[in-house]
Parts: structure tokens; sequence; C-alpha cells
């Protein structure tokens, strides 16, 4: 069912979990008739959340690509998750689509997911709907809900419906865009249109009234028929508020009972006659700067927004067409590493059920199989086309945990099968710690974890054991220190011999030559973990040859590696070599490396040696009421406050934190918010580590060496 560019509606549904998106989906599938039997959540049988996973929690954690059709549009709908642990499903999704449908449930009014993908809307710039959900609910309160939205999102917010009855009897909405009641059956499905009675009628035209006025402000031509007639045609109101919503001028608002099947048709009638379009909406942004908007006569180009894994199936890529037609068959090159791939065939989806067609035009969504070199951000063109469409831009992981196999048997196996997560999901982060000596994921939150481990103990059936993650400290000195050390061996044959003379002291940029020194050579290398070495060789009337420079700069680069303290890395540090002594036989380039170790470990030790540790930026948006839990949960992890601030409803907390009490730190923020909170954390610098937690960690690290 491919149809023409400006007859595809892409939708993305959002809203705080058990807002009811999936259920809202299931209702817009069935009164199209996509699907003979309306599923539910409860009994683990609708389109949507078709993973074993999904249907064991209840819960959306993938987002699903489905499609309706409805008057002469295709509806490509995108169900996501609504826990923020998910994010990345929902940013990609949102990627692809043209207008949000923001499902909010009507007996909890606003909640925290929605304002945390308010945020994407607005980075978007996406049109934006609102569906205020469960208006059948017995504690539904749709006028609180109604005004906690504008509260929160603006006076752009503005009701096109609102309930008769809400509550367990609902059966009836007032239309004030149509000007209409809507009385549903005890079954739901298509309702009987009735006037709107009269003690509702002048609170549907002040609504309606409004309405007018916010489509008329958009377009010159529209106002000056508003001003001489006082009102607009339907086809004149219709264009106002098409051109009202693309420019998110005007957030309309209606209602549903999703799981009663009550108003589905009348919002998927608004997404046919007013949302946009792919090709009404701005023109979208390529890599180098320059944007383009949808053709179908141009030459293909598709941009993979997923990636997923599936058994006997292999890769399955769910793209969008941004340009021209793709066609089974088609060859295309990926754009970002120039490799050849081949669409041997074109679907459309909706869940897992897949149909084959035999082509999609620009603005539609689709999937294809076993692509070979492309994932997830790629774009591939057809011949000729260099385009490279602007990437996800995935948000930066929030928590860190180490993993381990059962045995030693298994890391390679689950270091493959973690990589193979990583692929398909972009806000995972594998990390192969060489210097920490673990094995760390990084990723959006604790739920994001366990699904993780979940999928390699059922999917790759291999086990896997969350550990605290070490710290990459790291080591520094606060004084000057000389020392010599004298490396000397003799075992018969050739002997070793080296003696080395060095100052060691902080270093930092710009700082005066070593006092008393005659400098001769200077190397200034930034390290790769952070900080810099000044190596400065210092040395007057050949006691070392300049031959054996380079040796003992790497031994003392070797022992920088691992930290004479803790085995951290060490930075920040000048030496200066002013004296030593060779031997005409028995020096070579290891007597003067190792000379070079012993000398950097005892200078360290003497020129007050100092731990750092990371500090992280981290910024909480939390309720008022939590406020006071999380302060003081703050506290207990050596915390420093450094701001409080008000954005809209909800406070934010800005603080310094180390990493090393941040571990499961979304586990306990949920817990103490009950899930009403959010946190970002961003790497700031590293510091001193208090003297007591230093001397703890020296002890530590000589009972492990021990």
């Amino acid at each position: 069912m491919s149809v023409d560019t400006k007859k595809i509606r892409n939708v993305v549904l959002l809203g705080h979990s058990g807002s009811g998106k999936t259920s809202f989906a299931e209702t817009m599938l069935f009164e199209s008739g996509a699907i003979s039997r309306m599923g539910n959540v409860g009994a683990s049988n609708t389109v949507s959340d078709y993973s074993a996973i999904e249907q064991e929690r209840g819960n959306s954690l993938f987002s699903t690509l489905m499609h309706v059709k409805w008057r002469d549009c295709k509806i490509n709908i995108l169900d996501t998750p609504g826990f923020d642990d998910f994010i990345g499903e929902v940013v990609s999704s949102m990627k692809v689509s043209d207008t949000a449908l923001i499902v909010l449930n009507a007996a909890h009014g606003v909640e925290v997911g929605t304002e945390i993908l308010w945020d994407y809307v607005n980075d978007f710039k996406t049109p934006a709907i609102f569906v205020i959900n469960q208006v059948d609910h017995d504690k539904a309160d749709f006028d609180n809900t109604l005004e906690q939205a504008k509260e929160r999102f603006g006076s752009k917010v503005m009701p096109f419906q609102y309930p008769l009855n809400q509550g367990a009897a609902f059966n009836s909405i007032i239309d004030v865009l149509h000007m209409v009641m809507y009385v549903f059956d005890s079954k739901g499905g298509k309702p009987a249109k009735h006037p709107i009675p009269d003690n509702e009628m002048a609170k549907a035209k002040e609504m309606h009234n409004a309405i007018v006025e916010a489509a008329a402000e958009n377009e010159e031509g529209l106002m000056e028929k508003y001003f001489e007639k006082g009102t607009l045609s339907e086809e004149e109101l219709t264009e106002g508020l098409r051109i009202a919503l693309a420019h998110q001028q005007i957030y309309p608002v209606f209602c549903c009972s999703a799981t009663k099947n009550m108003g589905s048709g009348r919002i998927m009638g608004f997404i046919n006659d007013v949302v946009p379009s792919p090709a009404d909406v701005p023109a979208f942004s390529l890599v180098d700067g320059n944007t383009l908007t949808y053709d179908t006569k141009a030459t293909p180009s598709i941009f993979i927004y997923k990636t997923i894994s599936e058994p006997q199936v292999g890769l399955v890529s769910y793209f969008k067409v941004y340009s021209g037609t793709v066609r089974a068959g088609d060859d295309l090159i990926n754009a970002k590493n120039g490799t050849h791939e081949r669409i041997s065939q074109v679907f459309e989806a909706n869940g897992k059920i897949r149909n084959t067609i035999d082509f999609l035009q620009a603005g539609d969504i689709g999937v294809t199989l076993k692509l070979k070199n492309s994932h997830t951000n790629n774009t591939l063109n057809g011949k000729g086309l260099t385009i490279e469409i602007d990437p996800i831009h995935f948000p930066e992981p929030r928590i860190r945990t180490a993993v381990t196999p059962p045995s030693k048997a298994d890391m390679e196996k689950l270091i493959k099968s973690l990589h193979q997560i990583e692929e398909e999901d972009p806000t995972l982060v594998i990390e192969q710690s060489a210097s920490l000596k673990q094995t760390i994921i990084h990723g959006q939150g604790q739920l994001h974890l366990d699904l993780i481990k979940y999928r390699i103990e059922k999917v790759n059936g291999v086990q896997m054991n969350f550990e605290r993650p070490r710290i990459p400290y790291r080591e520094t000195i606060t004084r000057s220190a000389n020392e010599s050390y004298r490396h000397k061996k003799q075992s018969g044959g050739a002997g070793q011999f080296g003696e080395v003379h060095m100052r060691i002291e902080p270093y930092h940029d710009g700082m005066a030559n070593p006092e008393g020194l005659t400098v001769k050579n200077t190397e200034i290398d930034t390290l790769e973990w952070g900080g810099k070495l000044a190596f400065y060789w210092c040395i007057v009337g050949g006691t070392i040859d300049a031959k054996y420079a380079s040796a003992i700069k790497k031994g003392i680069m070797q022992k920088m590696q691992e930290g004479p303290l803790t085995g951290s890395h060490c930075q920040d540090i000048r030496v200066s070599i002013y004296d030593g002594k060779m031997h005409a036989v028995d020096s070579n380039d290891m007597a003067f490396m190792l000379a070079s170790v012993g000398a950097f470990r005892a200078a360290f030790k003497n020129a007050g040696p100092q731990i750092l540790e990371p500090i992280y930026n981290v910024e909480i948006t939390c309720p008022d009421a939590a406020m006071g839990d999380i302060m003081g949960d703050l506290q207990t992890r050596r915390a420093i406050i450094v701001g409080m601030d008000s954005d809209g409803h909800y406070q934010k907390i800005k603080a310094r934190v180390p990493i090393a009490e941040m571990y499961q730190y979304s586990s306990t923020l949920r817990s103490i918010s009950q899930g009403r909170a959010k946190f970002t954390r961003k790497f700031a610098d590293y510091v001193p580590v208090p003297p007591d937690i230093q001397q703890k960690l020296i002890a530590e690290h000589h009972e492990e060496e021990d």
C-alpha cells in the first residue's frame, strides 16, 4: 500500500508509562479495519507490545511500527515506550515522524514522563496533538488534566473536544471544532451524531471561536476573511489549522477511551484532514549543513532509524524514504562507509507482521532485511547521490555497571553478544577498560540495563552478572621531590647498569623552567587518559648519553600508566632528568628504563602524592514534594549543591557528585520520587579525594596486590 507523499501521515505516540499509548494504537488499527479484533495489554495480545519481555512486564520497551488506511491517507504509527530508560527508542521514532500524539492519562494528569518527552518535541520542532485518554476511568478529571497541560506546555494548548460525562458511564464527546456531539453505544466504534445540548452550547461556542481565531492568525488572507465574515468556511478552517499545527502555533486537545474504542475515529479523521504530510514539513537537515525536501522523482535515499536482530532472520532494518522511490532489488550505497547494499525486499509492518510490497515513496516508512554493513543512523543512496541525513543525536548514558560471565570461557561470547546489542541500541555503550580491568556497560537507567541482561541471557544464551564498576581514579603530586635510582644486574655475560637522578614536580601550562637546572630539551605530551607529562632533559657533561633519553621516558610513562598509589593513571607531572651514570659496556635501554621506573616510584611517594576522583555535574528535575528527600540523599553521596532553579511545575537541583557515589542512583531516584524525577549527568573534572578515602583506597590496592 504505497501512496503519494501528500497522502502519508507519520505520527509517533508519546506519553508516560501507563497513559495508554499501546491501547490507543490498538483501537486505531481496529477502527480502521487493519485488524479484526482488538487486543489488550492485560491479555498480552496487542499488535504493538509483541516481544516476550514486553508481554511479561505489561509495558512497551521497544518502538513498534504500524500503519492504517484511513479515508484517503496512509497513517504510519510509531508506538514508543513510556519509561525514560528507553529514550533511545523514542528519539529514533521522533526522528522519522512528522507529528506527535501525546497521550495523557485523565486520571493522573501530566506526569514526569510527558515532561521529559516535551523537551524532545521542542528539540525536533515536532507538531503535537494531545490525546487525553482513559476519560472512562472512575477518577478521570479531563478539566484538571487540560489545565495542567496548559500550565506546563503553554497557552497554545487548546481543547477541540471535551467529554460530556466522564467516568465509568462515559459515552459522549462534544466536538467544538465540528460543533457536534458524538454519542457511542456500549461497544464503541462509530458514534451517532447529535446536536450539542443547550446547556453546553455557550461553552462549546466559546471554545470553537478560540479555534477559529487561532486558525486565522497564521495566514493573512484568512484573517481578512475572518474579520469580514466573523467566521471561516470548513475548508478555510482546515487550511488555517494545518498551517498553525505545522508551525507549532497550536496544540489541539482531543479525548477518548482507547479500551472502549470511543473517540479514535475522530482523531484519525483530524490526522487525515489537518496533520501535515511529509510534503508539508520544513526541509530536513543534511550532515553538510544543507537541507533537502521530500521528492518522489529524485534519486532514492533512505535513512535507517532502527536496527534489530531476529532469530532465523538476521538483521532487520527500519527506514524512512527521504528521497525518490525505493524498490525491491535496488542497489544503494552507504554514505558512511561506501559499501553497496541490495534492497532484497521491501515490507510494510504492523508489529511483528510484515507484508511484502513493491516499493515505497518519499516520506514513507518501511522495513528491509539482511543489510550487510548498514545500521542505525546510516544513509543509503542511489547511484550518483552523495547526501547524508543528519543523524539521530542520542542522549549520553547516565549509569554504568561492570559485567562478568560465570566463567572466563564465556567472556568472548558475552562480549560478542553485547556488541551485537550495541549495534541495535546506540544508547548502550560498551567499554572494555584495560586500566580498570573490567568490561563496563553504560546505559540510560537500571531498567535499560536489566533489559540488556534479559536479552543476553534469554536470546543469546549467555549468563551475565552485574558488578560494581571500578572508578577511573587519577594520581598526581602536590610538591617537588628529587630522587635517584641505580639499576645494576650482573649474572654472567653482559650485565645491566643504569643510574638516573630525576626531579618531579606538579605541572601546569606556562610554568617556569626548573630552578637550578639547565634544560637541553623539552617534550610536552598530552596523555590519552587526560592531563600531561612534561619531560625535560637537563643532563650536562654527558653523564648519561642522550640516546638513552627515550628509554628513560618510556620507563616513566610505563609507571604513569599504573601509578604507585592505586595503579591508576598519573597525570600533570614534570620530570627533569639532571644527572646519572652509565657504563661503557653494561648500559643499555632496558637498564635505563628500569632505573627510571625505580626513581619515579620513589620520587612520587615523597612528592605529596594525591589521588584524584572524577566529578560529574548532575542535574535533577523533580516535583516540590520530592525535593527534600532527594537533597538528603545527595548529601549522603558527598555531593555539593551548586544551584536550585524552578522549571515550570518542577524544581531543578544542580550538584557536583563523585562518580564513586553514583552507583545505582537511577533506581534510588526512581524510588524516592515515585518515578517522578529525572536526572542527567556530565563529566566535569577531577578533584582530590578526601584524606580518609585516599588512605582507604591505598590500603585496598595493597591488599589486592598481596
